[in-house]
Parts: structure tokens; sequence; C-alpha cells
């Protein structure tokens, strides 16, 4: 099993305005690609393009491959169980979803301290190691995005999952709020394999600021910003699993050659980055992943990553575009319906203060 792994988050889509249209065509061609190359292990979650990931991964793959021809990832929706009566709907609504009789890698997703109470409260894991006697699971881990504190006594308490999954990139590593080293330094201190998400910190690290990618192209015009964010995540020791969300051929191409020809940073490499991180930090003010698990909480519908990347589009270029504005909040709520809830500050991974930046965003609206 090569280290790349194949992210339905952010698959192509006929219509950018709707994460349903997804352009099922052009993912099998993208998947017959990756699996063309040698790769084979792809990752979905129930949630992903609102319910239509797992049905894409089902058309490009269960129906076109045998089943030992890939490796699938699904995720238990924590988000959505009220009760440990539902835990058998959802999985086996997912196992119909994607047609795939089993999940080789399947995650109790997104855990945290509030989604770690519930979980341990309703049997979450308990239900999952079921399946996996059952043989409808074949390795049971988490997806983690919290401190380092709260993922240590998550492992403690449950010393027999197989691995974890943590958001890794150069841009958070030392970051005090996301915590990815010290995240990373306790699954090692368990012991734990790991799958690393968000290694191009949703793309931010593939587009980066001009003056970031000269100084990358300078050093070597061969190689794509994003390829320095992969081989950071894939040459740490413990990791087995890099996943990019890859939308187009090109990143395909791109991705599954880094892997191929996969090299650790060098001294020279890793100084150049440290003044990449420091000419991001000057240009992008929210540091948004457009995850969207904010959506997924917010009373008034807000498209809370689609502003944060119009103004941090604003703040690189210094024009606020009300065109794409009002495109974006057409039939949904806008900036300043927002009700300081804070429900979509605890469920954002990022721990970004999105009533607070919704704000700034407000005051563009006309």
């Amino acid at each position: 099993m090569k280290k790349l792994g194949f992210g339905t988050m952010r698959l192509p889509l006929i219509n950018p305005e709707d994460k349903t249209s997804i352009d099922q065509n052009y993912f099998n061609q993208l998947a017959d690609k990756f699996i063309e190359k040698g790769f084979n292990y792809f990752d979905t979650a129930y949630p992903y393009h609102d319910e239509k990931s797992e049905g894409a991964i089902k058309k490009a793959l269960t129906e076109r491959y045998d089943r030992k021809d890939y490796i699938l990832a699904d995720k238990m929706p924590t988000i959505l169980v009220k009760s440990g009566d539902e835990y058998p709907m959802y999985f086996n609504r997912q196992l119909e979803r994607t047609g795939a009789e089993y999940f080789d890698y399947y995650l109790m997703h997104n855990m945290g301290k509030d989604r770690y109470a519930k979980t341990t409260e309703f049997g979450g894991f308990e239900f999952a190691e079921e399946m996996k006697k059952e043989g409808k699971i074949r390795k049971l881990g988490f997806s983690f995005h919290d401190d380092a504190e709260t993922l240590d006594r998550i492992l403690t308490e449950h010393p027999d999952v197989d691995f974890v999954q943590l958001q890794i990139n150069y841009f958070d590593w030392n970051n005090k709020i996301i915590q990815s080293r010290l995240c990373y330094e306790t699954v090692v201190r368990h012991c734990k394999p790991i799958i690393v998400m968000e290694p191009v910190k949703g793309g931010t690290l593939a587009n980066l600021p001009k003056e970031a990618a000269d100084l990358l192209r300078e050093f070597n015009p061969d190689a794509s910003p994003a390829s320095y964010a992969l081989r950071f995540a894939a040459s740490l020791d413990n990791v087995f699993m890099v996943l990019s969300g890859m939308n187009t051929m090109e990143q395909v191409l791109d991705n599954t050659s880094v892997f191929d020809n996969l090299t650790p940073l060098n001294e020279e490499e890793k100084e150049i980055l440290e003044k990449v991180i420091k000419i991001i930090e000057k240009s992008v003010e929210i540091p948004c992943t457009s995850c969207g698990y904010c959506m997924e909480v917010c009373p008034k519908n807000i498209p809370i990553p689609q502003l944060f990347g119009l103004y941090n589009n604003y703040k690189i270029n210094n024009n606020f575009s009300n065109m794409y504005h009002n495109r974006i909040i057409y039939n949904r709520g806008k900036s300043s319906d927002c009700l300081n809830c804070h429900r979509c500050e605890k469920n954002c991974p990022q721990h970004i203060a999105i009533p607070d930046n919704l704000k700034k965003i407000a005051a563009f609206e006309k």
C-alpha cells in the first residue's frame, strides 16, 4: 500500500455553487488514473458533499472494480448520532451507499472533548468493535481535531484502536491552537500508526501567495508548492498514509509523482518553508480549510467557508468582490445574520473565532 490516499471531501463539481453536483465521469477518470499509477486508498465520510460522496465512491469504485482492488475508509457521523441505537442505522446506510460490503479502515469521526463524551456515553467504540468482530471493519481508528491532552486521554482509554488520523502540515506544525506537532508526538508515544489529513491545509499550501510561490519556484522550478507539503507529512515516522483531496488530473499526476519518488525534505528546504510560513501568516488572515463542519450546526445556514475564502482573497489582493459575495449568499444566510451562538466554533477543527470574523465580512455587506 503506497502512502498517498485519495480524499473525497473536495471532488470535482459540475456546478461550483452546488456541492452535490459531483462530476461523476471526471471523478471516475481521476480514480482510474490514481489506481493505474499503483495507488488504491480512498477516504470518504457520511457528510462529505452533502452526503453524496459515498454514492460517488460506489459509482467510481464498487461498480467498476473488484473489492480487493481498492482500500476504502469511511467514518461514523458522530455529530448526527443522538443515541446508541442509531449506530447500526448509520453504519448500514454507509455500507449500502458505498456498496463496499466492509470497510478496510473505519473511523469515529472528528473526536474532540464534546464529541468524544457523547461517543463514550452512547457506546460508539463498543459498537465499532462489534462490527470489527463481524468482519465489517478491518481496522478501527478515529479522526481527531482537538488538543494533545484530550488525544492522550482517548488513546489511554482505548488502547486497542488500530490507528489515528491527524491534521498535520508544516504550517500548523507549531500552531499552539491546532497542536499538530504535540498531537503527532502523543500518537507516536502510544505507538499507533498515523494517517495524515489536511497536508496542504485545504489547498492553502498549494495556492501560496505570489512571494512564497516565487521563493519555492526559484529554488526548484520543477516542484509544485503542494509537493513540499506532501513530503513534509509523508516523511514523518509512524505516518503510513497521507490524504490529498484531488479534483483535477493535474493534481493526481503531480501527487502520485511525488509519492513515486518520495524523498524527505533536506535542511535547505526546511529553511525555505520557514520563510514561506512567515509569508502566509502575513497574507492569510482566517486559517479556514473549507471543511464545512461549521455549516453542519449553523442555524442561519451562513456559507461560512466560502465567505472566509472571499475575505482572505480580499486581504491578499485588496479587492472585495461584491459580485462573488452576492453569489455566495444567494438563498442562504449572510454574515450579519450571525446569532453569535458559537456552535460553529465548537465544531471548527481550526478553532477559528467564527462570529468575530463574520463581523469583518458583514462590514462589506450592502
